[in-house]
Parts: C-alpha cells; structure tokens; sequence
C-alpha cells in the first residue's frame, strides 16, 4: 500500500490541495522511523535542510536513487579539464561511462529503472557543464541497452558485450531529412530470403543517419538502427536491428561514418552514417509483439498500422524524455548552486564611501536568482512526480503518462534554458569561462530542448490530445467572494493558474471551430497559438501541484515556511502573463492586479536571507564546489599559464 506519509503528524492543515503520495511508496516502519527521527529535531536549522533534502530527492529512497551518483562525482577525475580538444573531450566521456559502468552490480538493472535512470542524469549533468558523459550514458542505457531489454528476444541474446563495456551502443534514428518525422525515414532493411538476414543499406544522401556517436572514438561500438523492414518489396514499417559498427581496428566494411563539427555544450563525437547493403543476420531484427517474422518471411503483428509498430520501436523515447527533464533540473540547481555562492563571494562598492557589499546585497541581483530558484523547486517537484507516473502507470494510463512526459520535459528544459543563463549572467565574466562550471549549461540545455522530442513539436501533440480527448478542469467556485481573497493564499493562486489553461484551452476550441472548413492544417492554424499557451498553463498547473504537495508533506516548521513562501513566488510569478484574462473573465480584481508587484517584492524580501539555505538543499558536494576557481578568489587559468 503506498502511504501519504507524515500528512497527520504536526499542523499540516492550511487547507491546500490534498496530498498525494510520495514518489516512493513507503513502508510503516520506515515513516514511523522518519517521523520519530524529525520529530525529535524539529525547529532546528539542520532538521530544515534535511527537510529540504528529503523532499527534493525522493524521501527515504534517496540512498538508492541519488547516493551513488552523489558519491560517484565527488571523485576529482570528474572536475573540469581545460585545454582538452574535441577528441579528447569526446573520449573523456566514454573514459568516465567506463567507469560509472564499473560501479553497477547489474547494468541491465539500471536500464530498466526510470528513477534510478533519470536520477542518473540528474547529476552526471552538473559533470563539465553538462559534458559528454550525461550524452553517452542517455544512449548507451537507455536507448540501446533498453530497447534491447524492451523486446522479447532480449532473453535469448546474449548483451555482455555490452553490460561489461567490451561494446558501446548508440542509437541511430534521425536521419539528414527526417527528424521530427522519424516516422518517414529512409534507410531499409531488406529481407534476404536465400541467406534469411537483412541487407542494410541507406539509399539517398537524405537518409544518411544525422548526429549518432558513431566513430571509433571510445572503443568498439554497435547500434540500434531504426530502418524500414522490406520483405518481397512490401514496406513493412520502421523497425530496429542490431548493427556491429566497429572494432578495435576501427569501422566496419560498408559503413560510412563521417565526423559532423564540434558542436558546443556536449563534446560527444557526432557523425553522418551511411550503410552500403551491409550483410545482417536473422537475429539482427528486434522482435516482439509489434512484429515477428516467421520461417518463411511472414510478417505477424497485433499492431494495426506501420505507424504504430514505429512507435513501438522507438518506445525508449518517453524514458529518454525522463531522463533529458532529469538533465535539466540536475543542470539548473547546479548553477543556482554556484550563482548563489558567488553571489556572496563577490563583493562591489557600496552606498557610503570605502563600503563593500556582497552582490546578494542588492533587491536587483538576488531577486533574479530568487525567480529561478523558485522555479527549480518547481521542476524538480514536478519532474518527481512525472517519474512516480510513468514508474506507475498501468496499460490503460499509458496515453497519459506518455503525454505528462512530453509536457513536462518540455515545460522543464524551457526553464532550464532561463535557469541556466541568468545564472551565467549573474556572475558576469567570471560566467564565461567553462572552468567555473557555468558558462557549458545554457548550451547543454539546448540540446536536452531538441533530444527524445523537439519540445515544440511533442507540445503541438500533447496541445491536439488534451483539446480533443480529456476535459477541462471545473473552475473554482469557492464560499470566499474573490474580492476577499488575497495573494498570499497558495490555493487561490492554484486555482487563478488552473482558470488561465481554462481560459486558452476556451479559446483554441473556439478557434478551430471558426477556422477554414475541409482544410485541417488551416483550422489547426489557426488555433495553435491558444492551444500553445494551453498547453504551457497546463505545465505550469502540474508543476504548481507537485510543489504544493510537496509543502504539504513538510513536517519541520521552517522547512515548510520555507516551500511555502517559495511556492507563492513561483505562482505570482506564473501568473503575472495571465493577469489580463483574470482580470476580464472576474477571476482577479484590479485591486488583485495592482497589488501583485509588492505582493512580489514581499515575498522576495522574505525569502532573500535563506537563499544559502535553499541551494544548500540541493545537496551538491563540496569538492565540486572546490574545484570552481571563482568561488575560490583563483582567476580560471589554463595549466599551462597557471
């Protein structure tokens, strides 16, 4: 039985949301030991922090889904290596996959593992910036080892090779002209009758494979490559087969690989590959209930369309999605973490002559960092409760967990992108040297933006599902008249959040009725600006939610002081855009309107001498923070001029 745990020990009663279970089940011993625990040093500063810690990292699962890669960075072989060169940065990150491989009892396990997976790139991003490591570590895992375990041949394979690092995978998808359409891609996958295997071959210069690590950099290698299954000149849909790239003399025969430019915030060795009708046996194809051939070629499925089986094929996206909104939340707190310690390292001239005061010191620095810490409270609140459902879901709920995922990983890494800058901003040109471990996040981020789903394109899904197949929520309807409801009220704020989504999802309905008849990409025209907008209220409702559970599951007082004035500024802040409908649809007062600014500055004012205290929380180690020679009054030099 999962357990709301802690919710009726103390005064958790501010009549907010009601709460919803942890992102991990607990047993009763384990609650009655936590409250006793937090019970007996309740009020203090360190029963805060914990506080903090146990909420943010997955309650008392954090030891198993967090320690280890806790632990594994505070090693000095992963701080930041200057003056290496684009090969050299691509083969630091296999030189340090091989070794988070060397910690795992059972690699297959961590693939199948979303929180542990996810969790996973929660810190391996924080490595150089976001660096190649988290790069690798997505596709060698998730992408390949897990879709080698997602199928039923899986069991008869023999993936040593590859759980002990003898082999890396990657994973070969997109192609020169067919990413977001993956769906159409090229690149074919002939069935040989009279040698019962595959002819692989890639038959224009567009279906060339865009982006995989596919050169000999970091050892042998082998793929999953999305290719169409064609069986006596029938397309049978897009599926995967299991393709030998290199050895250790280098790339195999008809295989084309070639170098694509270094491309800033993850140094991995990208490539163009080709395959000239190369040879592949019969146990290359991925089989499962999407589709299996038989001893005569025969195709059988219990999909209906060559869609469906593409989507199969390619299921390990939605982790993927997990793991890059992992990414992004491990990546923003990290630079939070350093913009605010140098935000009290770094002193400037103050008011009265010969004064120094720390940059924190001023409303126009640390509200910045405030606005953005509030909002990665938000995302890793979110993010938690986003993995808890897919880790969850059951068949029937599979729809919607997918769809959460792309909302969220979208939301996330958008935020991310925001985080990540300001942050470098905020510590000027100190920010904009790699050394210092901010100035590779905003390009990192970028990347997790466009991987497993262009966030614009699976929003555009995600706005078509929730228009046309879930309803909207009821708006609030509460005893209080909303002239009498005040901004300092968590649920009223919620609820405002909740009218805004309501209110575009209002209009994009009326948009698509009123768009141009028998031209569905003209209706959808004309509605996709609301239904965006929809789709973000929508993100940031579900963010709201997680964040406010998590305030009501806050036993220690001033932790939950804490969240709770945090939660307030992350929701004033949201609704600042949505003012104007608010107001006109009777949500808002102008009073409401007119006080939000000080509401603002309040709340920031309030929260301001705990700013160490929140990125605290974040748990970084202090040999990461070490190492950063801003944080440490050292000019970022090279080795060789040091």
């Amino acid at each position: 039985m999962t357990l709301v745990t802690w919710h009726n020990v103390s005064a958790v009663s501010s009549g907010l949301l009601e709460p919803q279970p942890l992102a991990t089940a607990l047993s009763p011993d384990a609650v009655e030991r936590r409250t006793s625990r937090a019970l007996a040093r309740i009020g203090t500063p360190a029963a805060a922090a914990d506080e903090l810690r146990h909420l943010l990292f997955d309650g008392c699962d954090r030891e198993r889904v967090h320690a280890p890669w806790h632990t594994l960075i505070s090693a000095p072989s992963y701080r930041h290596r200057d003056g290496l060169g684009p090969a050299e940065r691509a083969a630091l990150a296999y030189e340090r996959l091989r070794e988070v491989n060397s910690l795992l009892a059972d690699p297959q396990s961590l693939a199948r593992d979303p929180r542990l997976l996810a969790s996973l790139h929660e810190w391996a991003a924080i490595v150089d910036g976001g660096g190649g490591l988290c790069t690798v570590a997505s596709i060698h895992y998730n992408l390949f080892l897990g879709s080698l375990l997602d199928h039923e041949d899986s069991g008869r394979r023999d993936l040593s090779d590859f759980t002990s690092m003898r082999r890396t995978g990657t994973f070969l998808c997109t192609e020169l002209e067919h990413g977001n359409d993956a769906g159409a891609l090229e690149t074919i996958a002939e069935y040989d009758r009279e040698n019962d295997g595959f002819i692989l071959h890639t038959p224009t210069e567009g279906a060339r494979k865009f982006m995989p690590n596919t050169s000999p950099v970091g050892g042998p290698k082998s793929a999953l490559v999305a290719a169409r299954l064609v069986v006596d000149g029938h397309d049978e849909g897009v599926f995967l087969f299991l393709t030998p790239l290199s050895d250790e003399h280098g790339t195999l025969p008809g295989i084309d690989v070639r170098p694509l430019p270094l491309r800033p915030g993850a140094p991995v060795d990208h490539c163009l590959t080709a395959f000239d009708h190369v040879r592949l046996g019969r146990s290359a194809l991925l089989e499962a209930e999407h589709g299996r051939l038989d001893a005569q070629g025969r195709l059988s499925s219990t999909l209906g369309n060559r869609r469906k089986r593409f989507l199969h094929s390619i299921s390990r996206v939605t982790a993927g999605k997990l793991c890059m909104s992992g990414a992004a939340v491990g990546a923003s707190r990290a630079a939070l973490a350093i913009a605010v310690r140098y935000a009290q390292h770094r002193h400037v001239s103050g008011p009265r002559p010969g004064e120094r005061v720390p940059l924190q010191a001023h409303r126009s620095h640390h509200s910045r960092l405030l606005d953005s810490l509030a909002t990665a409270y938000a995302m890793t609140f979110a993010h938690r409760e986003t993995v808890d459902r897919w880790c969850a879901h059951d068949p029937a709920e599979r729809e919607d967990a997918e769809r959460q995922a792309a909302v969220m990983k979208g939301w996330i890494t958008w935020q991310a992108r925001a985080i990540t800058t300001e942050c470098r901003e905020r510590c000027g040109a100190q920010g904009l040297f790699s050394a210092n471990g901010l100035a590779d996040f905003p390009q990192y981020t970028e990347g997790t933006i466009t991987a497993e789903g262009d966030n614009l394109v699976i929003w555009v899904k995600a706005a078509g599902e929730i228009l046309f197949r879930s309803t909207a929520e009821a708006p609030g309807e509460g005893d209080v008249p909303v002239a009498e409801r005040t901004l300092t009220d968590l649920r009223f704020l919620r609820e405002l959040l909740a009218d805004a989504e309501r209110l575009w999802r209002t209009r994009a309905g009326a948009a698509l009725r009123r768009g141009p008849a028998g031209n569905p990409l003209g209706r959808w025209n004309t509605a996709s600006d609301a239904a965006l907008e929809m789709v973000g209220a929508h993100a940031a409702v579900r963010a709201a939610d997680a964040f406010l559970n998590a305030v009501e599951h806050a036993l220690d007082p001033t932790a939950r002081g804490l969240l709770e004035r945090l939660c307030r500024l992350f929701l004033l802040r949201q609704l600042g855009e949505h003012t104007g409908d608010l107001l006109a649809d009777g949500r808002l007062t102008a009073e409401h309107v007119c006080a939000l600014p000080e509401a603002i500055d309040t709340v920031t004012a309030e929260l301001a001498p705990h700013l160490q205290s929140l990125v605290d929380a974040f748990d970084l180690p202090a040999e990461y923070f070490d190492a950063l020679p801003m944080l440490n009054g050292a000019p970022p030099l090279t080795p060789a001029l040091a």
